[in-house]
């Protein structure tokens, strides 16, 4: 469609400026022509169109403008002024949101903020925004956006956030969102009758792009915006707070709600509670969490092997907000006791959180001998991720109890409730309900872990890596549950189920109260309310660990013996060209170039257990190899092989 010709046509009144963001922003390289029209352009168009268009390729767009309200015009650009972009600085919106050295944020901060009251529009819903950088060192910091689901932003609004966050001054701010103003709420577009609405509609989509296309922000008595504004415990949080927070308000009518220091996950909870109407607060959000936690402990089996699991929880907090937030819960826990080291005295995440000990694989800061053999958990610095460990013996060492194991754990406890629940009787009556249940990884997951669960009969699906993408799948089942090694994940239940599951509950509870169904039943439903179904969430999901080691009468020691990870290596290799590199079957095959996935099974085949695959980070460019195999050094030798592999298929970058 490259050589299918565009006509433009606006009223004379509608500024240059908005014409060459158009045409520039566009990206095609077609045939635009240009016109400005004296009268109403549709008028004008039709007046010239038996004439002018007789080739039925040829499609009009017709363009008037509603130019902004001169009051939001005046409150962006004053707001704007006060928050310059960096000089030289370039910002790219992916799953972690934006990261960066603080000291650059605040720029990007004020700009998010109209991101985010934007999208509140849009969505006439609760967005939240939240001030983080998760693992990173503590003198860098973030933002990243809640969508009404308490998800993550809609991947076809991050390039406008880019756009937002890189405009290179208050005028060139103003002009973009005037434009997409323009385009999404005041725009009129006719199509020539001469044009079928198909080829249109894929024209238009190109020229104008999904943002435009898709979303439709009405600023003109649209109802209220508002956005939750939360940080982590950042020296840098209070000033990117107020950057964000005039960023919000600069969009009139839109309230920003603070709602203090706050894990990552409990602001997204509070997204996804206001959106269903429910009170999100705090408070509410722990009252919830514990009384599910009792709930499930209220219906362990009786019996002595629940006996055998120590009452007793050491958590490193990565000296962030997850440790102090976890420090003011234990009083509350019953019959756990918890004690909690790296809460704040120390820098954060420096020796200290999940990723530390999942990828150093040695103790955190505080932690040591005197702990062998103890039941520990690592939280990362804005308690999106979990990881349990025990401490070896005489040694600064540790066995990593991680996400793939979290997984296992949580997996075989719902599978058995869904048994119970659909006792043979039940399948005999019209009211049973087959609930499907998912485990969704992807191809870092060790290749253990998913033999592991195969094994169980469990249904194992892969999907590219991302907590988008895992996320995603696991909404496709009832019960669908993901994790990532690193410790990020949770478990999603589907609305018909839970409603379902609430109506048998009701029924059990009059005909069988107490009976083995029963009890499945009520520990299903306290796990849909425990668990932070918007996303990964280190206090639910430990809480639900702690709970489910108690159901089964386990020891961190025997939940650790479900499987043995396979030795593995990751490496990566710089290339002239990664987007050389396309892949298929969730990243485990390679298309292209051709030859090189026939290269590596080959060399793969040569060590037992042998797994490997390669991808291009979505971030540098560099080509990833992952490597599994039956001993440290097979994967070691497997993963170099690749990367030598790599290099002559794709070319070594020497710069």
């Amino acid at each position: 469609m490259k050589g299918i010709p565009i006509w433009l046509v606006v009223e004379s009144c509608v500024p240059d400026h908005t014409v060459w963001l158009i045409r520039s922003l566009s990206g095609l390289r077609v045939d635009i022509q240009f016109f400005r029209s004296e009268g109403e352009p549709l008028r004008w168009l039709r007046e010239r169109e038996s004439v002018a268009l007789p080739n039925s390729s040829v499609v009009s767009v017709v363009v008037k403008e509603e130019e902004m309200n001169q009051l939001q015009q005046s409150a962006l650009l004053n707001a704007a002024s006060r928050f310059p972009i960096p000089a030289g600085a370039k910002f790219s919106y992916g799953t972690s949101g934006f990261r960066a050295d603080a000291s650059l944020l605040e720029s990007t901060l004020f700009r998010v903020g109209i991101l985010a009251a934007l999208r509140s529009i849009q969505t006439r819903s609760v967005i939240g925004l939240m001030i983080t950088a998760s693992h990173n060192q503590v003198s860098d910091n973030g933002v990243k956006l809640a969508d009404p689901s308490g998800g993550m932003l809609t991947q076809s609004w991050e390039p406008f956030a880019d756009t937002l966050a890189n405009a290179s001054d208050p005028h060139s701010l103003l002009q973009f969102l005037e434009l997409c103003f323009c385009l999404t709420c005041s725009i009129h577009v006719e199509v020539s009758v001469l044009v079928e609405s198909e080829i249109f509609f894929c024209l238009l989509k190109q020229l104008l792009g999904d943002f435009i296309k898709k979303e439709n922000i009405i600023l003109e008595g649209a109802p209220a915006g508002e956005v939750l504004l939360g940080r982590d415990t950042r020296p840098s949080g209070e000033t990117l707070h107020e950057a964000a927070k005039q960023g919000i308000t600069s969009i009139m009518g839109t309230t920003a709600s603070d709602m203090g220091i706050l894990t990552t996950p409990q602001l997204h909870w509070m997204v996804r509670a206001k959106n269903k109407g429910i009170e999100a607060t705090e408070l509410n959000y722990y009252n919830q969490m514990l009384t599910s936690f009792r709930c499930l402990l209220d219906y362990i089996p009786q019996g002595d092997s629940s006996k055998n699991v120590s009452d007793k929880l050491i958590v490193d907090g990565a000296d962030g907000v997850g440790g102090a937030k976890l420090e003011n819960l234990k009083t509350l826990l019953g019959y756990l006791t918890i004690d909690v080291r790296n809460c704040g005295e120390g820098v954060l995440n420096e020796g200290v959180g999940a990723d530390y000990v999942q990828k150093e694989k040695m103790v955190p800061r505080n932690f040591g001998p005197a702990d062998a053999g103890m039941r520990c958990a690592s939280l990362d610095g804005d308690a999106d991720r979990l990881v349990y460990f025990y401490v070896i013996s005489n040694s600064n060492k540790i066995d990593l109890v991680d996400g793939d194991k979290i997984l296992s754990l949580f997996a075989l406890f719902l599978k058995e409730q869904l048994f119970l629940l659909n006792g043979p009787e039940d399948g005999k009556t019209n009211n049973s309900y087959k609930a499907s249940l998912g485990v969704v990884q992807t191809a870092y997951a060790n290749g253990a872990s998913t033999d592991y669960l195969k094994q169980m009969r469990l249904e194992v699906v892969m999907t590219p890596t991302g907590v988008k993408h895992l996320h995603e799948k696991a909404a496709d089942y009832d019960i669908g549950i993901y994790f990532e090694a690193n410790g990020h994940g949770t478990v999603l239940f589907s609305d018909a189920f839970l409603s379902w599951l609430e109506i048998k509950n009701q029924e059990l509870s009059s005909t069988s109260k107490d009976s083995d169904q029963h009890k499945a039943a009520l520990r299903l439903l306290a796990v849909s309310r425990l668990i932070n179904q918007a996303v990964g969430d280190a206090l639910s999901g430990l809480f639900l660990v702690e709970a489910i080691l108690k159901h089964m009468g386990w020891s961190i020691h025997k939940w650790n013996e479900l499987y043995q990870d396979l030795p593995s290596r990751q490496l990566k290799v710089k290339v002239v060209d990664r987007t050389a590199v396309i892949t298929a079957n969730a990243e485990t095959k390679v298309v292209s170039p051709t030859g090189i996935q026939e290269a590596i099974d080959a060399e793969t085949d040569k060590y037992p257990k042998g797994r490997c695959f390669i991808r291009p980070s979505g971030t540098e460019d560099v080509v990833r190899v992952y490597a599994e195999a039956s001993n440290q050094e097979s994967a070691d030798d497997l993963a170099k092989s690749v990367v030598r592999l790599v290099e002559q298929y794709l070319g070594f970058d020497h710069s």
